[in-house]
């Protein structure tokens, strides 16, 4: 595999135990890719693919025993600082202030206060949450707790993003200004982001390359490149875009294929 790309893995299968049965349940089988430097890759697939467990092992969360997993060629074996990690639930601190809650992780590693101050207004800048820097999780919308937890993982400035169904908990609305958003931000930050979705839609429009996973085990069914300028991924242009809706079908018809097999297995 290419030494260019920023995350590897390689052969990866993972078993884990069903805490009702005891019994193994066979999770992801021989997966292989590659996430390369400033790219947007989404994953999508029905439900029980395995789709956040891989997440989770790149994460370091989840430990793993068949195959291997790197980022930058070195071997993930744990939680590390060059992956960040973004949930469907804000997981951002109830007591802190978005302003500090941005800057927990500079924190931990002990930067400047002034750096922090600078970097940490950066970002607040960048997920448009100027004027709310000493509110509190509680006074926020879901969306801007998210845009919080978006702040914080790019303020710890990773190697690579990694995110979670990041938007499935918020209103369809607010989904896709959210989307439209990521995608800005993106754009602004050249980020390497890895991303989990059960959207299709959402899939095709934030992606450079979408993979869709077959039905548990989960395999790499296929992957589907979608070659759109970030500069023109606004949601009120995509209907006509016939990338898109090419893209968008075609993934459609995929994941529907392995529900389908799901159904009648």
């Amino acid at each position: 595999m290419s030494v260019e790309a920023k995350l590897i893995v390689e052969n990866l299968s993972h078993h884990y135990p069903d805490e009702y049965t005891g019994e193994s349940v066979h999770a992801l089988e021989k997966i292989n890719l590659e996430v390369f430097e400033n790219e947007f890759v989404a994953i999508v697939g029905p439900s029980g693919c395995g789709k956040t467990t891989l997440l989770n092992i790149i994460a370091g969360l989840l430990p793993y025993r068949e195959g291997k997993a790197t980022v930058d060629g070195i071997s993930i074996e744990g939680p590390g600082p060059d992956r960040g990690v973004v949930f469907q639930e804000h997981a951002i601190l109830p007591w802190r202030t978005v302003a500090r809650n941005i800057g927990h992780g500079l924190e931990l590693r002990r930067v400047a206060k002034d750096e922090i101050r600078q970097r940490v207004q950066e970002y607040i800048n960048l997920v448009g949450l100027t004027g709310f820097e000493d509110r509190y999780p509680h006074e926020l919308s879901g969306g801007m707790k998210q845009r919080v937890a978006v702040a914080r993982t790019l303020c710890a400035d990773p190697v690579i993003m990694l995110m979670d169904e990041p938007f499935a908990a918020v209103d369809a609305q607010t989904r896709i200004t959210l989307q439209d958003e990521l995608n800005r931000i993106v754009m602004a930050t050249r980020k390497t982001v890895l991303f989990i979705t059960h959207s299709v839609e959402e899939a095709a429009f934030l992606g450079d390359r979408c993979i869709v996973f077959s039905r548990r085990p989960g395999e790499i069914k296929t992957e589907i490149k979608i070659d759109i300028p970030r500069e023109e991924r606004v949601w009120k242009d995509m209907g006509t875009n016939p990338k898109f809706t090419h893209a968008r079908d075609e993934i459609l018809r995929l994941v529907r294929q392995e529900v389908t097999s799901d159904d009648e297995g």
